[in-house]
C-alpha cells in the first residue's frame, strides 16, 4: 500500500490483459468516519488485509466498470458488513455479484460531499465511474488514459509505444474507436475538466502526480474541439 496523501493510498498488482502485462491498481480512500472505499479492489490476501485493517475499516467497495470487477467478490467474504456498488453494465457480466445499486451521477450516502462521481457515456465498451476525491484534488480513473513509461515490462513497452501509450499520460489510439456517442463523451470530459484535480490515478501505468487537468484537457482535444 502506498500512501498519496492524507487519507489516500494506492495498492498495485500484476495483471494481464490479451496476455499483456499492463498491472491494475486499486485505490483506497478513507472517508471522514474513518471506513474505507476500495476502489477496484484488489486480491484481499492476508497481507493487503493486514495493511487495509491497519487503514480503517473496509466498509464499501466501487466496481467502476466493465473491466475492473474481477475482484470485487472478494470484498465481501473477507469483510461480511461491506458494501458493494457497481458500475452500468456490471450486473450483466457478473450477475453473481451481490450489490446495493448501479452507480451513476450522484454520489451515494456514505461518500456525498467527499467523492464526486460522473458516468463517463459515450464508450458503452467500458461504462467508467470517474471519481473525484475532493480534499486531495485527486481524479481516479481506470481506462481512460494510460502511463507507461521505464519500469513497464519490455514487451508491454513495444506495444505501448505502438498504441500511444508509453512515455506520456493520454488516452491510447484505440480510444477514438471506442466512443460511440461523441457528443455525450464530450460532455462528459468538460464536466470532469470542470472539477479542480491536479493528480490523476489511472489503473494501468504511472500515477500522473501534479498537472492532471492540464494534461486530461490537452490529450482529449481531439475530442474537445473535434
Amino acid at each position: 500500500m502506498r500512501q498519496l496523501a492524507d487519507d489516500l493510498w494506492i495498492h498495485d498488482r500484476p495483471q494481464r490483459f490479451w496476455g499483456l502485462e499492463v498491472g491494475a491498481r486499486m485505490t483506497v480512500v478513507r472517508l471522514a468516519d474513518g471506513s474505507l472505499l476500495l476502489h477496484a479492489p484488489a486480491p484481499l490476501d492476508d497481507t493487503t488485509r493486514r495493511e487495509l485493517d491497519a487503514l480503517g475499516d473496509v466498509r464499501y467497495a466501487v466496481a467502476p466498470n466493465r473491466f475492473h470487477h474481477l475482484h470485487a467478490g472478494g470484498v465481501a467474504k473477507t469483510y461480511p458488513s461491506a458494501r458493494l456498488w457497481v458500475g452500468p453494465g456490471v450486473p450483466e457480466k457478473r450477475p453473481d455479484l451481490s450489490f446495493e445499486s448501479v452507480l451513476e451521477d450522484e454520489p451515494p450516502a456514505p461518500w456525498s460531499g467527499q467523492l464526486d462521481q460522473l458516468f463517463f457515456r459515450g464508450r458503452p465498451m467500458e461504462n467508467e465511474i470517474v471519481f473525484f476525491h475532493r480534499a486531495s484534488r485527486t481524479l481516479v480513473l481506470c481506462d481512460l488514459a494510460m502511463n507507461f513509461g521505464a519500469s513497464a515490462p519490455p514487451v508491454t513497452r513495444a506495444v505501448m509505444s505502438v498504441l500511444g501509450g508509453y512515455g506520456r499520460f493520454r488516452p491510447t489510439r484505440v480510444d477514438p474507436l471506442l466512443i460511440r456517442d461523441v457528443a455525450a463523451a464530450r460532455a462528459c470530459m468538460q464536466r470532469i475538466l470542470a472539477w479542480d484535480f491536479d493528480r490523476v490515478i489511472i489503473a494501468h501505468g504511472d500515477v500522473l502526480e501534479t498537472g492532471g487537468r492540464e494534461t486530461l484537457r490537452a490529450s482529449y482535444r481531439w475530442l474537445l474541439e473535434g
